[in-house]
């Protein structure tokens, strides 16, 4: 399992253990974590929700009267290394 995999697998639980139904989706540049966000959410789990988040490469949340509130974080996926970071003009 990748470092992304890993964190966003993390994120998720951790959305979890505080009663949010989460879905994760993997993508070909990053990883998607989405909970629905409850209109009745204590202030002391907004703070360790924010806390959760934080821990992502990009999050928000997207409220709407029709939809609701949909909080949603994303980790991007690591880009590979190689061992000759010069360039292609600079190859050996």
């Amino acid at each position: 399992m990748s470092d992304s995999e890993v964190r966003a697998e993390s994120i998720a639980a951790r959305l979890s253990a505080v009663g949010l139904a989460v879905r994760v989706e993997a993508h070909a540049r990053h990883t998607s974590i989405e909970a629905e966000v409850p209109e009745t959410l204590a202030a002391e789990t907004w703070r360790e929700v924010l806390e959760v988040v934080a821990g992502a490469d990009r999050f928000g949340l997207l409220a709407s009267s029709l939809n609701g509130r949909t909080l949603w974080a994303a980790i991007h996926e690591a880009v590979p290394a190689t061992g000759d970071v010069r360039g292609p003009g600079h190859q050996r």
